[in-house]
């Protein structure tokens, strides 16, 4: 009787100390709200991106333009967001028009003189997709950009240039309406999907 009240201890006691219980996620809050007596949870969920499968042969070509357009155009994107990170507070600083519009003429010497070979090889769509991915990185639409930095007359004078070619400089970023498609790609870049930038 002794030797079984062991095993029972052993076997079925001890382990049952050694059992941890799931922890509360305190990092996760949820919200619910009472209706008629039933709980009604809501929680973000993240975001699940869905490429079609059954997409015809022209489709799947004009996506697969849109791509490589994308990972084209992507990465001068990123360098005007963190060019505007660095020479907005410089700019600002100076008080001095004339200091200002010295910085701005030797910012677009040294951008000229580094990309001008690839954006002469560059389509109208892929300055169309630059100025809605600029758009997209620094929250500020290209019309905006060139009045704040260059000043009114030269956003007009580009704006007009623009119009006549078919584009807006006013136009912003819509993830969620007409830039859907492109939103999904560039997510799908940013992680690494469609390869390295």
């Amino acid at each position: 009787m002794l030797k079984r009240c062991i095993y029972i201890l052993i076997f079925i006691v001890l382990p049952a100390f050694s059992v941890v219980g799931q922890e509360k996620d305190s990092s996760d809050f949820v919200i619910g709200l009472i209706e008629e007596g039933d709980t009604v949870v809501y929680k973000k969920l993240d975001e699940i991106t869905i490429n079609p499968k059954e997409l015809n042969r022209r489709q799947q070509r004009r996506y697969s333009r849109l791509v490589a357009k994308v990972k084209k155009v992507y990465p001068l994107a990123l360098e005007a967001r963190h060019l505007l990170k660095e020479y907005e507070p410089k700019y600002f600083a100076l008080e001095d028009q004339r200091d200002r519009r010295k910085l701005m003429k030797g910012l677009e010497k040294e951008l000229l003189d580094k990309h001008k070979d690839e954006l002469k090889r560059w389509s109208m769509s892929d300055g169309r997709l630059l100025l809605k991915l600029i758009n997209r990185e620094t929250e500020r639409t290209p019309y905006s950009l060139i009045r704040d930095f260059r000043g009114e007359f030269s956003a007009v004078f580009w704006q007009g240039i623009a119009r006549i070619f078919k584009n807006n400089l006013k136009d912003e970023y819509d993830p969620y309406g007409e830039d859907r498609m492109l939103e999904e790609i560039v997510t799908l870049v940013e992680v690494g999907y469609y390869g390295p930038i």
